[in-house]
């Protein structure tokens, strides 16, 4: 039987979240889970996790890995809780490094906040084989988003995390410390390298009215179609169209209360004295 691919699309964040399984060992791999948060009231909710979890007991399932693409801006993620409730190891690309320093700084975590990337179980390199039950995976770095954006193929599927999104609405931002156009352009070309059947599944969607929101295309479909990288787009061409684009948008809503939780694998901040969790938000840092 092939591997089977369980998409959750959460319309808050406008996230994909995926259960991947081995159906002959029942071993399965999560990527780039949810957790819910409500900005205006600071509540934070495992809804969205939960349903991940009852989908794995439901198939029976046992999680090996929790994968995540990088550290996200605009949800927090689920990735310790699903690790305390399916002891599956949370995975992520080593140059989450580089993304710890630069923020640790931005919120002043002090000189005792971890930057080598322990707050996760493995740290994927470049080309790392390693294994879902029976199922061969690899790590593909794909920086441009962010320095530390990890790709994972397995088989036929390639999970590019925010490097592709779909055709119509092009590719990811690089505004964001560490982000590069150029180097995007060359890790979009890196997976367009690849036959054009293979399937690629984005971790986000913003869909436009005309249609409703979807997560998987091909190779072939993104380099005939793709807005802003398809065949014949030349590199100079890609970051100057980028780098405008990236000059009118807004900072993602949760990018603060986010990237905090992130860089700790979705540990929330302990309690403080009076039982309660604060995140720290720095004022007047972001344009």
């Amino acid at each position: 039987m092939p591997m089977h691919i369980q998409p959750f699309y959460d319309d808050m964040s406008g996230t994909i979240s995926y259960v991947l399984s081995d159906p002959d060992t029942r071993m399965a791999a999560i990527i780039d889970p949810v957790l819910d948060y409500e900005p205006k009231s600071g509540r934070t909710s495992t809804a969205s996790a939960q349903k991940i979890l009852d989908y794995l007991h439901d198939h029976n399932l046992s999680t090996q890995w929790i994968l995540e693409t990088h550290a996200h801006a605009d949800h927090l993620s689920a990735a310790v809780w699903l690790r305390q409730q399916t002891g599956g190891r949370i995975g992520i690309g080593a140059a989450i490094c580089q993304v710890q320093s630069v923020f640790s700084a931005l919120y002043n975590l002090g000189d005792d906040f971890p930057v080598d990337g322990s707050q996760f179980d493995h740290l994927f390199v470049d080309e790392e084989v390693f294994h879902i039950g029976n199922l061969s995976a690899t790590a593909l770095l794909v920086p441009g988003h962010t320095p530390a954006d990890m790709a994972y193929q397995i088989g036929d599927a390639v999970f590019t995390g925010d490097t592709l999104f779909m055709p119509d609405l092009g590719t990811a931002r690089t505004d964001f410390p560490g982000g590069d156009a150029r180097r995007l352009y060359q890790s979009i070309q890196r997976l367009l390298a690849l036959p054009g059947q293979t399937r690629l599944f984005a971790c986000h969607d913003y869909p436009p009215e005309t249609r409703v929101a979807a997560w998987e295309s091909t190779v072939a479909s993104q380099k005939a179609h793709n807005i802003h990288v398809r065949d014949g787009v030349s590199a100079d061409e890609f970051v100057a169209l980028r780098q405008a684009r990236d000059a009118t948008l807004t900072a993602p809503a949760l990018i603060l209360p986010a990237l905090q939780v992130n860089i700790q694998a979705g540990q929330l901040p302990l309690p403080e004295s009076n039982g309660r969790s604060y995140l720290k938000i720095p004022l007047n840092a972001l344009k």
